[in-house]
C-alpha cells in the first residue's frame, strides 16, 4: 500500500508568519523556464517571491504555486515541475 504524499500550500501568510519562521534569512533559488523531475530527499519550505510553476506528484494532483505562497514539500515525494514563469523563490530544508 503506497502513502500518498501531499504538498501543503498557504496562499499569502501573513508577514508575522513569514517573520517568525525566519523566510527572509533563508537563502534564494532561482529557475529559469523549463520541465523536470525531481525527488525531495527532506522537507522543503520555500516561499515565492516570483514565477509560477506546476508541480505535479507522482500519482498525485498537479498544484498550482506562485507569487507570494508559503509551500512545503515533504521528504520522500517524487514530483514534476513545470516552471511557467522564472521563479525566485526562498528555501529552507528540514527533517
Amino acid at each position: 500500500m503506497q502513502t500518498l504524499l501531499e504538498i501543503e500550500l498557504n496562499h499569502q501568510p501573513s508577514a508575522a508568519d513569514l517573520a517568525q519562521r525566519g523566510v527572509l534569512q533563508w537563502p534564494i533559488w532561482e529557475k529559469e523556464v523549463s520541465a523536470f523531475a525531481w525527488t525531495y530527499d527532506s522537507h522543503e519550505t520555500c516561499y515565492f517571491l516570483q514565477g509560477e510553476v506546476i508541480v505535479t506528484p507522482d500519482g498525485g494532483t498537479p498544484v498550482r504555486i506562485g507569487e507570494g505562497d508559503l509551500v512545503t514539500f515533504p521528504s520522500g515525494m517524487r514530483c514534476t515541475w513545470q516552471v511557467l514563469h522564472p521563479v525566485r523563490k526562498h528555501y529552507h530544508f528540514f527533517d
